[in-house]
């Protein structure tokens, strides 16, 4: 398998798909009752955006310390989303497939910020 060379974090998969998540997040927090707006609305719109924008922040450092500390706290931001997603769930804001789905997406998010978080760690050994 040929290896694609990685020149912005724009060509990182797993920037691609916290941005495909930050546009579902979006639409499904434009359906949330109005009272949300300053709540879950904004809150789930904070964490999911913080994901992508801590790959590409981290990606721009010039340490490969500052680019692991920032993919984990992508990472973290992730989990948060995932726990603001499971409130919207027993608010009943959201249909269980349509959570399945997202959630299903945040694992897989998890799994890839895992896997490079791992590769720089023993990369910077």
């Amino acid at each position: 398998m040929k290896m694609i060379e990685v020149k912005s974090y724009r060509d990182l998969t797993v920037w691609q798909k916290s941005m495909d998540l930050v546009v579902r997040c979006y639409q499904l927090t434009s359906q949330f009752p109005k009272t949300e707006i300053y709540g879950l609305s904004s809150q789930i719109q904070r964490a999911a955006v913080s994901i992508p924008a801590n790959i590409a922040e981290g990606k721009g450092r010039n340490y490969l310390g500052d680019y692991i500390r920032h993919l984990s706290i992508a990472n973290g931001s992730l989990k948060e989303l995932e726990t603001h997603l499971l409130i919207v769930e027993r608010l009943e804001y959201i249909k269980q497939e349509e959570l399945k789905i997202l959630l299903n997406k945040c694992e897989e998010i998890g799994r890839m910020l895992h896997s490079l978080i791992e590769k720089l760690s023993q990369k910077k050994k």
